[in-house]
């Protein structure tokens, strides 16, 4: 101990003797040793940026699951990633859903193929925190990130979202629906269908919400929404047939309720087939919601796991969302900073009032709601 004292003092008398001198005073320096990406909280963490690009290009391969291209500009930003970086990006199951996504880390688990990481709904994101599936990790933008759309220990974190909206084909519906309460009617017999199951599927599950909400529900009480889709298929208009680009062109499913982004970007999609798709938010069934990113905490490519997440919510990454209609997490922030590309933000369509989202508590509450009533309720 007193040997320590000794050297603190020479320090300091050595500082002192050179400010004297007009040398400048000396500071001591606190240097934390760089930790392994795979228990790295931050890109400090690891050494700083340029140390975790240099540990995930050793790596030179990203797992992810569930990931369309068509998806909120995930072609885009793969292609986007893999220039950047070098790093291969492999895409399991890319018309997978939440819960096959959790389920595939435990499946894999210790496995070279295991996801890296996970791109969730809220309600899937939070379940998957619980079970201790994933790694806090703090992206660069995490503070800029709103509190609701966070988990506080920065395990899960929303990237993108978007509006529960309607499309609709008008070259083969004569009137397009425009409410919950519309879709009803019997004109659409069998022409309603949702992307996937609501028990897997965090779009379908926000559909049910929607309807909830369009149906006396509330974010307390998700269950008229679930009753609502029985009526649905009571009626005969509930058509259970995915609505892909495909389908839609075909004509076996005139109708969706999907996400606002996927609908706009049906648009696209389908021009020169003959298909006048048409997309309208209903106004009796308001709902938004993100999608969350996290990060396997057992990532076979951990560095390369968390470059992505910080690519993803950087302004290259958070713009790239827009090309394809979905609303980044950061948009609020990057309007502020002047990073927001403002022609592709001034596509998206305008939404009445401040989008006011269901507590994690309540979420869960839905969840657990939807899976215990859905399949006796409405079906398979």
């Amino acid at each position: 101990m007193a040997t320590h004292h000794r050297v603190r003092a020479g320090a300091l008398l050595c500082c002192l003797g050179l400010a004297v001198l007009g040398l400048g005073a000396c500071q001591e320096e606190r240097t934390t040793r760089p930790v392994a990406p795979s228990r790295a909280g931050s890109a400090a963490e690891v050494g700083g940026t340029a140390a975790l690009i240099k540990a995930a290009k050793r790596e030179g391969r990203l797992n992810t699951i569930a990931l369309p291209r068509q998806w909120a500009s995930y072609g885009g930003l793969i292609n986007g990633f893999e220039k950047k970086y070098g790093i291969k990006v492999v895409v399991d199951n890319p018309y997978g859903h939440s819960q096959q996504e959790i389920d595939a880390i435990k499946r894999y688990r210790g496995q070279e193929r295991a996801p890296d990481v996970l791109d969730l709904g809220d309600s899937f994101a939070q379940s998957a925190a619980r079970q201790h599936l994933l790694a806090p990790y703090r992206v660069a933008q995490f503070d800029q990130i709103p509190p609701e759309q966070k988990d506080a220990k920065a395990r899960w974190y929303n990237n993108y979202g978007g509006y529960v909206s309607i499309g609709c084909d008008a070259a083969r519906v004569r009137t397009c629906p425009e409410s919950f309460a519309d879709l009803l009617q019997p004109e659409y017999k069998g022409l309603v269908s949702m992307h996937g199951q609501p028990t897997i599927a965090g779009s379908a599950f926000a559909a049910v919400y929607a309807a909830a909400l369009a149906n006396g529900g509330s974010f307390d009480n998700i269950q008229p929404g679930i009753d609502f889709f029985a009526r649905l298929d009571k009626v005969g208009n509930y058509n259970r047939a995915d609505p892909n680009p495909a389908a839609i062109a075909k004509g076996k499913t005139p109708i969706s309720i999907e996400w606002d982004y996927l609908n706009l970007e049906h648009i696209d999609q389908l021009r020169g087939t003959g298909v006048k798709w048409k997309v309208s938010i209903p106004f009796d069934g308001s709902f938004s919601q993100y999608y969350a990113q996290a990060i396997n905490k057992d990532a076979p490519h951990p560095a390369a796991a968390r470059l992505w997440e910080e690519y993803l919510y950087s302004p290259e990454g958070q713009n790239l969302r827009l090309v394809d209609y979905a609303r980044p997490v950061l948009m609020a922030a990057m309007a502020k900073n002047g990073t927001l590309n403002k022609a592709l933000a001034s596509r998206l369509p305008t939404v009445e009032g401040t989008p006011q989202f269901p507590t994690e508590a309540q979420l869960n509450k839905a969840l657990r709601t939807v899976r215990e009533n859905w399949a006796k309720t409405v079906g398979g």
